[in-house]
């Protein structure tokens, strides 16, 4: 796979992956709603059959587009989205850790992709754009909560995080294993 990136400023870069164009961007706030567009069609594409349906089934983009906005303007964290000619397909989001983890200080709170474009290194760019965001404001590493199930384990684990803790969550009524992994140093970058 051939990547070329042309840095413009320290927002944006453009990307050329094989014979397709995108860009990694610092979300705005009137990104919000294309945001909850790939937040929740995600949820709905990687959940399936491990999240229960009932609760898949009362996300909502409109409530969905409210929080991102509402993260977007709270001025703490990052937010980067990743786009092509047809709009928004990916985000990543991350910043302060949130709960306690020995030895990490920064998070990635979540990073979605529309299942058409997963695979084709928007994914890899995506958490590149928000480590180096993190190290520009002094973050020395970075912890992921996961559901074990998700087939996104394997993604982490090829960016070279590693497992770093086990709790077991409810989402719908259910009770279900989430996973911690962490890049104990951001220093050198990821794999």
């Amino acid at each position: 796979m051939k990547e070329t990136s042309d840095e413009s400023d320290g927002d944006r870069a453009n990307v050329r992956l094989r014979f397709m164009a995108f860009t990694i961007r610092r979300a705005s706030v009137d990104d919000a709603r294309a945001i909850a567009v790939v937040h929740v069609e995600s949820w709905r594409t990687t959940y399936s059959g491990i999240v229960p349906d009932a609760f898949i089934a009362g996300l909502s983009e409109e409530k969905s587009t409210e929080t991102w906005k509402e993260q977007r303007t709270d001025g703490d964290g990052f937010l980067f989205v990743a786009e092509d000619q047809s709009g928004i397909f990916g985000f990543v989001s991350g910043g302060k850790l949130r709960a306690a983890l020995e030895g990490y200080d920064g998070e990635l709170y979540a990073i979605y992709l529309l299942r058409a474009h997963q695979r084709q290194g928007a994914g890899r760019l995506l958490v590149k754009a928000l480590t180096e965001a993190m190290r520009g404001k002094g973050f020395m590493s970075m912890a992921v909560w996961v559901l074990a199930q998700n087939p996104a384990v394997s993604f982490y684990k090829r960016l070279g995080a590693i497992q770093i803790a086990k709790q077991t969550i409810e989402i719908g009524g259910v009770q279900l294993t989430e996973l911690a992994f962490g890049w104990p140093t951001l220093d050198s970058g990821l794999n």
